[in-house]
Parts: C-alpha cells; sequence; structure tokens
C-alpha cells in the first residue's frame, strides 16, 4: 500500500507527458483489491476441463460452444457464467448448489425443456440479474424466478401462456423479451413489473393488448401480432412511453379510439403493415411515423403531418 500511495504522488508528471508507466501497478491493485479474495478462494474447487475460468477474470466461466449435454461443476467464486450454444436439456436443482453467488447466467441456444428445469433449481441464486433462456424449448416461464432479475431473455421458445404469478414480486426487472413464442394472452400477468422499460412481445399470437402496462414502459414491441384494436386510454398513464411498434397486426381505423396516439413523449409510432386507410392524430412531439403498407389516400392530412415530424414513411 506504501508503494502504491508513494508512485500516486508521480501521477500528474507522468500523466503530462501521455503515458503512465504505472498504470499497470494501479491496475494491479484495484484488482487485487476487488478479487483478492477470490482468487486466493480455493474451496470453490478447480475449473471444469471443458470451460474457461482466466486468471485475469476469475470470477467468470466460459463453457459456451463445447457441445455439453449437462451443466457442470461450477467453482464457488463464479458469478457470471456461459453456457449457451451448448446441447443441454436439463437443470437439476443441483446444478447451481455449489455457485450460489451467480449474477448472469446465460443459457441461449441450448434444447432446454420446461419439465427439464427443476421447479427450485433458482431458489438459490439470490442475487441473480441476468437470465438468457432464449432459443430453447421452453413452453412455460421457470418457477421460483429470482426477484432480483433485472435482464430476463425468454424469446424464441413455444411458451403459450402467462400467468401473473410466473412474474410476481419482480420488481427489478426492466427489460423483459417474450418475442417469437405462441403467448395468446396476457391478461394481467404484467402488473407487478413496476419498472420494466422495455417489453417485446411481437411474434406472438395477441388478439388484444395486456390488460395492464407497466408505468415505466418506454419502449413497447408488439409487432407481428394479430391485434385489430386497442382500449381506450390504450397509453394512458405511460408518461415515459417513446417507442411503441406496432406493424404486422390487423388495426384498422375504427379499431383505434380517437387521440390514442396524441400522446406527449411519444417518439417513435410504427403502424406499418396494418389496414388504416386514415392518418391517426399524433403529437407534435412524435419525430418518426411509419405508416407504410396500409390504405392511406388522403393527402392534406400528410401535409400536415410533414410540417411536424421529422420522418414520416407512408410507402415502401
Amino acid at each position: 500500500m506504501k508503494i502504491v500511495l508513494l508512485l500516486s504522488s508521480l501521477l500528474p508528471v507522468c500523466l503530462s507527458h501521455g503515458y503512465d508507466p504505472f498504470s499497470w501497478l494501479f491496475r494491479r491493485h484495484w484488482q487485487e483489491q476487488y478479487y483478492g479474495a477470490l482468487q486466493a478462494d480455493t474451496t470453490g474447487g478447480p475449473c471444469p476441463e471443458e470451460c474457461d475460468c482466466p486468471p485475469t477474470y476469475p470470477v467468470a466461466m466460459y463453457c459456451d460452444g463445447r457441445g455439453l449435454t449437462a451443466v457442470p461443476f461450477i467453482p464457488s467464486r463464479i458469478k457470471f457464467l456461459y453456457l449457451q450454444n451448448n446441447a443441454i436439456t436439463s437443470v437439476p436443482e443441483s446444478a447451481f448448489v455449489n455457485a450460489t453467488d451467480l449474477v448472469w447466467l446465460l443459457m441461449h441456444y441450448n434444447q432446454l425443456t420446461s419439465e427439464g428445469i427443476d421447479e427450485k433449481v433458482f431458489l438459490r441464486l439470490k442475487g441473480l440479474e441476468r437470465l438468457y433462456l432464449h432459443h430453447n424449448n421452453l413452453t412455460s416461464i421457470p418457477s421460483n424466478l429470482p426477484r432480483t432479475l433485472r435482464d430476463l431473455r425468454i424469446n424464441h421458445n413455444t411458451i403459450e401462456k402467462i400467468s401473473p404469478a410466473d412474474l410476481d414480486g419482480m420488481d427489478n426487472l426492466t427489460i423483459l423479451y417474450l418475442h417469437n413464442n405462441a403467448v395468446k394472452d396476457l391478461g394481467s400477468s404484467l402488473k407487478s413489473l413496476r419498472s420494466l422499460a422495455l417489453l417485446d412481445i411481437s411474434g406472438n399470437q395477441l388478439k388484444n393488448v395486456p390488460e395492464v402496462l407497466p408505468a415505466s414502459l418506454h419502449q413497447l414491441y408488439l409487432e407481428y401480432n394479430s391485434i385489430d384494436s386497442l382500449p381506450e386510454d390504450f397509453l394512458g398513464g405511460l408518461s415515459h412511453l417513446q417507442y411503441v411498434r406496432m406493424s404486422h397486426n390487423q388495426l384498422s381505423d375504427k379499431g383505434i379510439p380517437s387521440n390514442t396516439f396524441n400522446v406527449s413523449g411519444l417518439v417513435e409510432l410504427d403502424l406499418s403493415f396494418n389496414k388504416l386507410e386514415r392518418i391517426p392524430s399524433v403529437s407534435s412531439t412524435l419525430q418518426h411515423l411509419y405508416l407504410q403498407a396500409n390504405q392511406i389516400k388522403g393527402k392534406d392530412e400528410t401535409i400536415k403531418l410533414i410540417e411536424v415530424l421529422f420522418y414520416l414513411k407512408l410507402f415502401d
């Protein structure tokens, strides 16, 4: 510590020449302060032969693209676990019994099934923030997901139904990718997600928008569904919402209440590939509007919009 303090007095002089010859020492000192205890901890077990645990990043274990069919042993020091691009079919209850401090768990592009994921496997992970399960064979959201999750990606599966209990208590969740599943109705399943900023439920089988949308939403993606109408005050209470994409649905003029999209704060609105004959009323704050592949013919409304919008696309 004394050496580090002594060298710190030379730092301004070194920086005046554009290069700090002692930067490696400061970096090493910081790494030792942050990782020292973990590097000294050998009780957690060695890194599995089929994976990589870089000495410079001892809390990460890379097992991606190794042809694995099962979750390997995980040393207790590991916080960031990369298991994507393998052929793993199941996650038993004992999978993370030795690695309860996981923060990131990436298991996308495997062959996971809902039956293969033990309902208690996530109970031990009290600090998990990022969970990637997309591109698997799941038919439902796994049970007992940690309430610490901030980023959940479960898109490109075959999930048909989501209940409020599946996402209950996830107050910290800010990103939720559910696109390209087979969900028909979300109902009120999103009501507890009070921190959610990005919701992607495109490419499903929705006929209606969710009954409850979190007030914290910033981005909402609903394209490639079968939505033909919107409820009154659809965007009411969503004061943070800036991006709405609803292309490739079945929306018609009569299915959109007046002034639905005339809300302040909205920056981008995509209503392309629907069945609109008129341009909907929008706010002066809107900058990008996509309306191509509809049945709009009126010119007067278009001219008025051009005076307000930064970008308007009516035709392909």
